[in-house]
């Protein structure tokens, strides 16, 4: 493993914290700008919000209902003077609210002892511990690959905001195990607030640099103080983590709907940067897939999708990883297998979706350096322009979707799962997804043979996708051929679940759990490969 070198500026962090708490607020009030309508609206849109939330969630009136119901009664008398101090009171609650911390005591033991633990757990079956290489078993056990000398050499010449896919409560912790075996700094990354109360994640999520994100707010005045936060951490040159699909998602599919609020505070620092003359103004965007054979919270995540409770359930306090002893064995039984996690590195991007070399610079398609100023230059000099900016990033969000949808990587897991779930359509044309899940276990198998054809089929298909560059598949499920592959699928969800999602008995394969086949086959979902299973059999 590389030694991280404590020259980040993440290692600054608390020297600036007060300075970063008190630049938010000051931005905050010079965008409103002392505007009586602005102040007005902002503050009855934060009252109304807040007063529709808290009465929804009932129990006895808490003093912030009251703040909000008095402030709602009173708020169209008061002066600007009174508006304004208003303001600057909530700005400044929430920004404290938001702030992270680091502390490099918490920094060091996360870096030296969690890794040696955790290799412990992940160390392959049989081997003893007695020799066990704590480094080599981590990194034989989540694998990063791709533009990973690039990312390294960005994170030298500019800010660099990473962006994974989200899937798991896991991601946070594999993702910071990666970027400290790389050589880089911690990077600051937004965490829903209820993870703050996990009893696994709260100690490294209050010490490494994590800022609280209250997803329960959805006002204005909340989400301009936290965009404005991100922007400032940029602009001061700390790198970040964001993961613009939001929440971890329900489906099991690779992300192609993204939330572009934080990641427009690329944009916006990049700017900054350049009106300020700042040396190296760059701020660079890095997607990448998290990849997982298993995912611990399965279960739960694709019942929530299954049931449309997403938009009441945004926030789950109560799956999988909210039990220590289940995280635990978990991560033994999945970091055992032959590749537990692949994590891939797409190819850089600056803050209007344009791929940047090693070298920092943009470039278009057909391979010509890019001026970036030109831009966002207005007679030659660097400004904001609303619609211009949201423009650009949508443009980025649809390259980041672009590069998840390319750079996925297959795994048996999902292979296998997406060829059974189709046989089974195929065989079933008649019933909608919600009759699929209730197949009794004779109508939810297919003869062996037939199966193997069906996959080998999609193997191939796959690996021609992937020689044009549409998608990434594992070594096992490049090598081949169908048994070996089903029989690594099989080993994998053996290892975990309960009830897998399927079983292979008598000359057949069938399905166990129909919820959790559906799950690992979404990550399939996507590129059209139904179509191979268009053709009807007599079930």
């Amino acid at each position: 493993m590389m030694k991280t070198p404590l020259e980040g500026r993440i290692f600054q962090f608390n020297r600036d914290r007060d300075a970063i708490v008190d630049e938010v607020v000051a931005r905050e009030l010079a965008r409103v700008g002392g505007s009586l309508d602005t102040l007005e609206l902002a503050l009855n849109d934060a009252a109304y919000s807040e007063l529709t939330r808290l009465e929804k969630a009932g129990g006895r009136p808490s003093p912030d209902l009251q703040f909000w119901r008095e402030l709602h009664r009173t708020l169209g008398g008061k002066p600007l003077p009174e508006k304004e101090a208003l303001y600057r009171r909530l700005a400044t609650r929430y920004a404290r609210d938001i702030v992270g911390n680091f502390d490099l005591s918490a920094y060091r033991f996360a870096t030296s002892v969690v890794p040696m633990g955790l290799s412990l757990i992940m160390r392959p079956q049989g081997t003893s511990r007695r020799f066990v290489n704590m480094n080599s078993t981590l990194t034989e056990r989540i694998r990063i690959q791709g533009h990973v000398e690039t990312l390294q050499a960005l994170a030298k010449q500019g800010t660099v905001i990473l962006v994974p896919t989200h899937s798991s409560n896991l991601d946070s912790i594999v993702i910071g195990w990666a970027i400290h075996h790389l050589g880089l700094p911690p990077f600051t990354y937004g965490a829903g607030k209820n993870l703050f109360t996990n009893p696994i994640l709260s100690y490294f999520m209050r010490n490494l640099g994590a800022y609280r994100v209250d997803r329960r707010l959805t006002h204005g005045l909340y989400k301009d103080v936290l965009k404005t936060y991100s922007t400032v951490l940029l602009e001061r040159g700390y790198h970040s983590l964001f993961f613009p699909g939001g929440g971890r998602c329900r489906s099991g599919a690779i992300e192609r709907k993204l939330k572009l609020g934080l990641l427009g505070t690329g944009l916006s620092a990049y700017i900054n940067n350049l009106q300020r003359g700042k040396e190296q103004p760059n701020v660079y965007i890095v997607p990448c897939t998290l990849n997982y054979p298993l995912v611990l919270e399965a279960a739960t995540l694709i019942d929530d999708q299954l049931q449309q409770v997403g938009r009441s359930r945004y926030i789950i306090e109560d799956d999988e990883f909210s039990h220590a002893t289940l995280v635990g064995r978990f991560i033994k039984q999945v970091l055992s297998m032959d590749v537990s996690v692949v994590i891939q590195i797409g190819e850089p991007l600056d803050p209007f979706g344009n791929r940047v070399g090693p070298d920092g610079r943009s470039y278009d398609k057909r391979g010509r350096a890019i001026d970036l100023r030109k831009y966002v230059e207005v007679h030659g000099l660097p400004q904001h322009q609303a619609q211009r900016d949201q423009q650009y990033t949508k443009e980025l969000g649809a390259a980041i979707a672009d590069a998840y949808t390319r750079n996925n990587v297959i795994l048996p897991s999902h292979l296998v799962a997406f060829a059974l779930f189709q046989s089974l359509k195929r065989r079933h044309p008649r019933l909608d997804l919600f009759k699929l899940m209730r197949l009794t276990a004779e109508d939810a198998t297919v003869p062996l043979a037939e199966f193997y054809q069906q996959l080998e089929l999609l193997r191939q298909e796959l690996l021609m996708m992937s020689e044009q560059g549409r998608i990434m598949v594992s070594g096992v499920v490049r090598k081949g051929p169908a048994e070996a592959i089903t029989a690594n699928a099989l080993r994998s969800f053996g290892m975990f679940h309960a009830v897998p999602p399927l079983c292979r008995n008598d000359g057949a394969i069938s399905a166990g759990d129909m919820k959790l086949l559906l799950f690992y086959q979404n990550r399939l979902s996507g590129y059209g490969l139904e179509a191979l299973f268009a053709e009807e059999v007599q079930a």
